[in-house]
């Protein structure tokens, strides 16, 4: 972005938060290139025509959308803006696009956000690059896309909870994550999982739910002003409900052996928004990742380490020793 960002470092605070995370003092600039606005000018003028203009001035986002939406490799394959234009002119994908487009016409809240949580990023990991932004409609398709110094969102997945079309598609416990509040979150955690790519054993829970709880931990740190319902996904209810019983939670995981044990069916799900009614009837879908959020808190209060270090702890046995992770 070619600005200096200052910084203050935090000590133990009311809120315990814990000492060597850095505090920006200041947002950083983010604008969100607009393509979803200008590929809908060529949908609505059906002229593929217009597909030259895009390629000069997108050539990155029509690449990455044409990987993630449409399985074509390259924007220059011939047929590739004919067959784009085909798939977004299905009459209820296509209004889609255009009330969502109407919904998101003014995005200053979520660049504004995003200033904020880039700030926090860039002062805790140094090295990290900042992407470009874009926002794009994949039509309940790929909801983040990543490239090479590119972050892109599909603004179609956040409508709002109560959004008609939503009915007929999704579950409750989807649609609450599908909200404008959301955005921001999700664009920030795909970058850090395109940063910190997980490289543990996807079989093995403590692995997934430990990946999964830091990144959940620094977006929270990055997003304050969202609530661990609203980043978890969770009504106010459900989130109070895990806290309630979270050593019931811990410890019937640790009775049944799904900790260790490297079984991916089992591990999924711990990890899917589906309700973990296998757990009991009452429990919320994702529990993997709230009680690794609980850990990785844990583990920041007594190591206290820097975010690239909690990023670069691979060891997920010897990070759990460490975060001393005791309920009740």
């Amino acid at each position: 972005m070619g600005m200096l960002l200052g910084w203050l470092f935090w000590a133990e605070s009311c809120q315990g938060q814990p000492a060597n995370i850095a505090k920006p003092t200041e947002p950083m600039p983010i604008h969100i290139e607009r393509f979803d606005q200008a590929l809908l000018e060529m949908i609505e003028a059906g002229d593929t025509a217009m597909g030259k203009k895009l390629l000069d001035v997108y050539p990155y986002e029509l690449e990455i959308v044409g990987k993630g939406v449409l399985n074509m490799q390259s924007p220059t394959v011939p047929g590739f803006f004919e067959r784009l234009l085909h798939y977004y002119s299905e009459p209820t994908l296509k209004h889609l696009y255009e009330e969502a487009v109407t919904k998101y016409a003014d995005v200053s809240d979520i660049e504004a956000q995003l200033g904020q949580a880039f700030a926090f990023l860039k002062a805790n990991f140094p090295e990290m690059q900042i992407p470009a932004v874009y926002m794009h409609v994949s039509g309940f398709n790929q909801n983040v896309l990543v490239g090479d110094s590119l972050l892109s969102l599909s603004i179609d997945k956040y409508m709002g909870e109560s959004y008609p079309l939503y009915q007929a598609f999704f579950p409750d416990y989807q649609r609450i994550k599908m909200q404008r509040t959301r955005v921001a979150a999700d664009y920030l955690t795909g970058w850090l999982m395109s940063e910190y790519p997980f490289e543990g054993n996807e079989s093995v829970l403590l692995d997934r739910m430990l990946y999964e709880g830091k990144i959940k931990y620094i977006v929270s740190l990055a997003l304050p002003e969202l609530s661990p319902a609203q980043l978890m996904g969770y009504t106010e209810a459900e989130y109070a409900w895990c806290e309630a019983h979270e050593k019931t939670l811990w410890s019937t995981i640790i009775e049944r052996k799904h900790l260790y044990t490297p079984d991916r069916l089992t591990t999924e799900k711990y990890l899917r928004d589906t309700p973990c009614t296998f757990l009991s009837d009452e429990t919320p879908g994702n529990v993997g990742t709230w009680i690794g959020w609980r850990i990785i808190s844990s583990y920041m209060q007594e190591v206290k380490p820097t975010l690239p270090a909690l990023m670069n702890q691979a060891n997920a046995q010897e990070l759990l020793a460490a975060a001393k992770y005791r309920i009740g």
